[in-house]
Formats: C-alpha cells, sequence, structure tokens
C-alpha cells in the first residue's frame, strides 16, 4: 500500500507539472492542402490517424486518461494534426512491445513518440526521427553505489524499460561482467518509467537506466532525492536517434516526414522544444531511419 501510494504520489506530481506548462502559447497551423492530398485513402476517409503510446515517457508523453495526452509529443501532434487537416486521437497501451504490434497488425497508423530508433527497429518499421537523445542513470541521492557508467553495474540491481534498448545494453553489459568474472547484473524490468523510479527510491533497485530527457524530468520530482549519474559517456550507445514510428514503407511515413520538416522551417518545433526543457535534445532537422544512416548501435 505504501508503495501504490507513492506510485500515486508520483503520477500526480507529473501530471501537476504537465499542466503548468500546458499553458505556453504555440504557433497556429495552416492546412496544406497539398500534404493532405499525399495522406493514404483510409486516413483521408475517416478524417483520423490514431497514435498508440505507453504514456510514460515525459516530457514527451503524459497520459492523463486512456485517450488523452500531455507534453512535447502531444504538441507535435497537435500541430501535425493542424498541418494535415485531420484528427490525431491518443491510445495508452502496456510496454513497448504492445506499442509496436499495435503499430505492425494494423491497430494503430503510428506512434509519436519520440522511440528509439535502431536497425533492427528498421526492418519492421519506418522511423521518422525528430531527436537525438542520452542514455544516463537515475541514482540515490549521493550514488551511494557509484553507479558512473556501465563498467559499474556489475553486481549491481538496475532497472530498465520492458523491452526497450536499455534493457539489452545492460544485458549485454551483464554477459561482459560474468565473462570477467565479476558478478552478474541483475536486471529489473518495468514497463512504466513512474514504477521504474519508485524502484530506485524506495531502495529495491540501485540504478534506473534510461533516456536522460525522462530521467531529468522524474528527478526533478523527487525533491533531491534522487540524481543523474553517468552524464557525457557513451554508456552502450552510439548516436541515439527516436522518432515516430509508422508501418513499414507505408505512405504516412514520407508525409510525416515532409510535416515535421515544415515545423522545423517554421519555428514550431523550437518553440516546442523550447517550451518542455528539450532544447539539447534537438536535431538541426527530421529525418528517415537515421540509426541505418549510421545512428544508433546500442
Amino acid at each position: 500500500m505504501k508503495h501504490l501510494k507513492t506510485l500515486l504520489a508520483v503520477v500526480l506530481g507529473l501530471a501537476l507539472a504537465g499542466n503548468a506548462l500546458a499553458d505556453s502559447v504555440l504557433p497556429t497551423q495552416t492546412l496544406d492542402q497539398a500534404l493532405h492530398a499525399k495522406l493514404p485513402q483510409d486516413i483521408q476517409q475517416s478524417g483520423r490517424i490514431i497514435s498508440v503510446n505507453n504514456g510514460s515517457f515525459p516530457p514527451y508523453e503524459i497520459a492523463i486518461g486512456t485517450h488523452s495526452l500531455e507534453g512535447a509529443s502531444a504538441d507535435l501532434a497537435d500541430a501535425l494534426a493542424q498541418l494535415l487537416g485531420v484528427k490525431i486521437e491518443h491510445a495508452s497501451v502496456s510496454g513497448l512491445s504492445g506499442v509496436l504490434s499495435g503499430i505492425n497488425s494494423g491497430r494503430y497508423q503510428m506512434a509519436i513518440g519520440p522511440i528509439g530508433d535502431f536497425p533492427d527497429r528498421e526492418q519492421k518499421n519506418d522511423l521518422i526521427d525528430f531527436v537525438k537523445e542520452f542514455v544516463v542513470f537515475a541514482v540515490p541521492k549521493g550514488n551511494p553505489s557509484a553507479i558512473n557508467s556501465l563498467d559499474d553495474t556489475c553486481g549491481k540491481r538496475i532497472a530498465v524499460m520492458a523491452a526497450g534498448s536499455a534493457e539489452q545494453v545492460i544485458r549485454r553489459q551483464s554477459s561482459v561482467c560474468v565473462a570477467a568474472g565479476k558478478p552478474a547484473v541483475t536486471v529489473a524490468s518495468f514497463t512504466d518509467q513512474p514504477t521504474s523510479v519508485l524502484a530506485v527510491r524506495s531502495g529495491r533497485v540501485d540504478a534506473f537506466f534510461s533516456s536522460q530527457a525522462p530521467l531529468t524530468y522524474f528527478v526533478a520530482q523527487t525533491n533531491g532525492q534522487l540524481e543523474l549519474s553517468g552524464l557525457g559517456r557513451a554508456n552502450g550507445f552510439g548516436d541515439l536517434y527516436q522518432g515516430s514510428v509508422v508501418p513499414k514503407d507505408s505512405p504516412l511515413g514520407a508525409v510525416v516526414l515532409e510535416a515535421y520538416q515544415k515545423l522545423f522551417d517554421n519555428g514550431t518545433y523550437a518553440a516546442v522544444m523550447k517550451k518542455w526543457h528539450l532544447e539539447g535534445n534537438m536535431l538541426k532537422a527530421p529525418g528517415r531511419n537515421l540509426a541505418g544512416a549510421g545512428g544508433a548501435k546500442p
């Protein structure tokens, strides 16, 4: 019961923080008829795109209901909807695997994301990248377990998001530890960010290994109980691009890419990123499947 109350407090804190930022005024988009005409016929006929999320990737995605989203990605989705002349509806599912399988099955047309772009994901999906990310650790204040890099995780309890790229990296590191005669990493996989943060705060794990942008956001809500470590290190990753996911070779991908480019060009993208304090994650231009072009390699 104590853990449940703490988790609810974390989620409430995130919602309040999101509401405080929601008052910022962003540019309004004008319908681009040429882009609308390029949308797949089923989307033009229905007038909507269903975007799936797992509801726990602040400050990009903050689910405030099964079909309601706030955050930087929600703002970008609103701008895309205005530009394309359709309604973008949000649906929340549990875990990244549920997001990707839902797109592959055709239940959802896209995931606004951002979701990590990796060559293996590009085999079944196209990723329209619009940010660059870094992967670090959230640890208790003072970093009592002295976790500053992957090399420091041997024998430690590390939380990760289930089926995410960080889980791949930390499990690979565990094998490195064992091969070197050191204790394996105890990997704790969770389906959402608040539960992972709670695991660190309650002492069930020594650190949470995840993307820097949401960890910065979550750590700020802990009133000094947690801090970030491993900053400025590769931590098992190359250049890590993240973006929106669409089905492989779908014509929607080209439309989303062109629409993002317009939001970059007219200043809307920069305004959204600044609003949510994500200036350090900005790209100069969006791109398709940038990992396959020499980007992220966990």
